[in-house]
């Protein structure tokens, strides 16, 4: 790697490897339901979801308690990009771990969002999660922040290609690789790959792209170390301009591209309120900072909005 492209490698890891404490006293959980039902009654929220919306899906969280960082660290960009054992091992790796990511089904949480876009309470979601759940729940206005791992970009000439394509591809190339490397895994981790001990990572055969012939296929996801598009970013920031609050969820927000949501809704005037089950980097800017379990908390507040 060139000096400045180890320099953003070495940013992406302090970032992934932030450490988020406890700020602030939660909010008792019977008055952030009561608090967060009052903001409902006189306006509209956007809301920012994280890993925590997934876990019921059966999809890890980064820094829970069960995390996946504590077993191992995610490849940044500049990893991906110039290393070729890397990139070798991702996709040794998300061969196997992609198809159990693939049967995740959405959860409570996911359709009741979409119950409450519906019924005008939130004008839209903003998700950090590549697992694609909001959108297969029926959520119609969603901006995937960080992308969706269902895609295949080539870095090469810039195709964008079906997932599957690539999967049947790779299939092709590698057609007893899936059972031997099955009985060796580890867990599946939130972007879709699982650990592997190296013997079984060489025996993979990588794949090109079907337009180019080049082997630079990347997930269509923003990893460590890449910045979001401006696009996404103006879409997102449309949906907090046209809210009343923002409503996080399940997330920790350590890293700054869901982060700057908060400091931007609450240099707006507009309250923050905080729905997650461990400490997070906006909760001393949150006016309601509710400790608990997603699901349970969103089950809550379906009936204290009427929706139930």
């Amino acid at each position: 790697m060139s000096e400045s492209i180890a320099r953003t490698h070495a940013s992406a890891v302090r970032s992934i490897r932030r450490v988020v404490n406890e700020t602030t006293t939660p909010t008792e959980p019977a008055e952030a339901v009561a608090r967060i039902a009052e903001l409902f009654a006189t306006g509209r929220a956007a809301v920012l979801t994280g890993a925590g919306v997934s876990t019921a899906s059966g999809i890890p969280d980064y820094r829970g308690p069960q995390g996946s960082l504590a077993r191992s660290r995610p490849m940044t960009y500049q990893e991906f990009r110039y290393d070729r054992a890397a990139l070798h091992r991702y996709w040794a790796r998300a061969y196997v771990g992609w198809r159990h990511l693939a049967k995740a089904r959405p959860n409570s949480v996911h359709y009741q969002l979409v119950e409450m876009e519906d019924a005008g309470l939130i004008t839209g979601v903003i998700t950090q999660n590549v697992d694609g759940l909001h959108r297969a729940a029926g959520s119609s206005r969603l901006v995937e922040l960080h992308g969706d791992l269902s895609r295949i970009e080539c870095l090469s000439c810039k195709a964008v290609l079906p997932r599957s394509l690539i999967d049947a591809r790779l299939h092709s190339a590698n057609p007893t690789y899936l059972e031997k490397a099955e009985a060796r895994r580890g867990a599946v981790n939130p972007d879709g790959d699982v650990s592997l001990d190296d013997d079984i990572v060489e025996r993979f055969q990588l794949v090109g792209c079907p337009h180019c012939g080049s082997q630079l296929l990347k997930p269509h996801v923003v990893y460590f170390g890449e910045p979001v598009a401006a696009e996404c970013k103006a879409a997102a920031r449309a949906i907090v301009d046209e809210a009343d609050f923002l409503l996080v969820a399940g997330s920790s927000l350590a890293v700054m591209s869901g982060y700057r949501f908060a400091i931007e809704a609450q240099r707006a005037g507009k309250p923050v309120v905080v729905i997650n089950g461990g400490p997070g980097r906006a909760d001393d800017r949150a006016e309601v900072l509710w400790r608990s379990d997603v699901q349970h908390a969103f089950a809550m507040l379906i009936d204290a909005t009427g929706l139930a």
